[in-house]
């Protein structure tokens, strides 16, 4: 287990809504992450501000802004089936008791659509859980190392089928 460190929320919340989009930035190349998948229309990638083990991004390398509006159905359902790829690899390469799927994000920051696929292990109390395990307020972040992090992205990798 890692040690938690604190989240500054507030710089957190001015860098997404002043920078240019991180998630087009990873597409491009331009940013290094942690990546775990990636094809001509999507990208997955651990999350740089994990609150649980695991905790991986997943998001069409074009920009669009809206879960559903902004693909075809058979776009979406392509981008759903890199989603479940993901989250299988991620149940296999970490202990999962719930893997919580969602959309988050706003037309106020964060606006490029993503899915957040995280783990929540085994044995957090209930209250804990959900919601809660995926605030910061609840202790911080994790403080994995850089190498563990890549070791990490490579475990779930080798774990897509």
């Amino acid at each position: 287990m890692y040690p938690r460190k604190p989240f500054d929320l507030s710089a957190y919340v001015h860098r997404i809504q002043t920078a240019p989009c991180f998630i087009c930035e990873i597409a491009a190349g331009a940013r290094d992450h942690h990546m775990v998948y990636e094809d001509e229309r999507a990208i997955a990638f651990l999350n740089q501000y994990p609150t649980l083990m695991g905790y991986t991004l997943v998001a069409p390398r074009d920009h669009r802004e809206h879960a559903t509006g902004d693909f075809s159905l058979d776009d979406y359902l392509a981008l759903q089936r890199v989603i479940y790829r993901v989250g299988e690899a991620i149940r296999r390469t970490v202990p999962t008791e719930r893997l919580y799927v969602l959309s988050l994000g706003s037309q106020q920051g964060n606006a490029h659509v993503h899915w957040h696929l995280a783990p929540l292990p085994p044995g957090v109390p209930f209250d804990r859980q959900q919601l809660a395990a995926l605030m910061f307020e609840h202790g911080g972040i994790l403080d994995i190392p850089a190498a563990d992090m890549a070791a990490l992205a490579a475990r779930i990798r080798e774990n897509m089928v």
